[in-house]
């Protein structure tokens, strides 16, 4: 194996697109007898932690288009898994619940990705399972860290330009 082969076996943002890739082909495979696809899957799993969110603010956590997800509820509600309620507030909106028919589906879905967590850790002692985890938070929490300071970085950046063009035609 070259160096660049290995450095690039060993880089730590492929390894964890080439894992998260792994492990939800593995799920989808199962997933699938459920009638589920990958976008079913992963509406349902974040409006499982999120009921009575509005479809806005769903497409934006799950990174797709509101329009999509209108179609990803529709499909949804015809399986009587997800049920549409108007926002007391704002008769524009409506707010995300989940039926009682999809309970026996989420379940159905925490069996898969316990199944498939427990063979992607198989060989995990306990103590390094929870260690693994701690590690993967942290980077997450760093990372989530740089981009806000990357985010205010960017924003004081516009706001000088802002002010340097008012003050060229002003």
């Amino acid at each position: 194996m070259s160096a660049k082969d290995y450095e690039m076996e060993r880089s730590l943002g492929f390894l964890m697109a080439d894992v998260s890739r792994l492990m939800r082909k593995r799920f989808d495979r199962r997933a699938h007898a459920l009638g589920l696809t990958r976008a079913k899957w992963r509406v349902l799993a974040r409006l499982r932690r999120r009921e009575g969110i509005n479809q806005t603010a769903l497409a934006d956590i799950l990174e797709i288009e509101a329009i999509t997800m209108g179609r990803h509820i529709d499909r949804l509600e015809e399986n009587d898994w997800v049920e549409r309620r108007p926002d007391p507030e704002d008769r524009r909106v409506w707010r995300l619940y989940l039926t009682d028919k999809a309970q026996p589906v989420l379940a159905e879905m925490e069996k898969i990705a316990v199944w498939n967590r427990d063979t992607a850790m198989s060989d995990f002692t306990p103590a390094e399972s929870e260690r693994f985890i701690d590690d993967l938070l942290r980077i997450k929490a760093n990372t989530i860290q740089a981009l806000r300071e990357e985010a205010e970085e960017d924003a004081d950046v516009e706001q000088s330009r802002a002010k340097a063009a008012g003050g060229r035609h002003g």
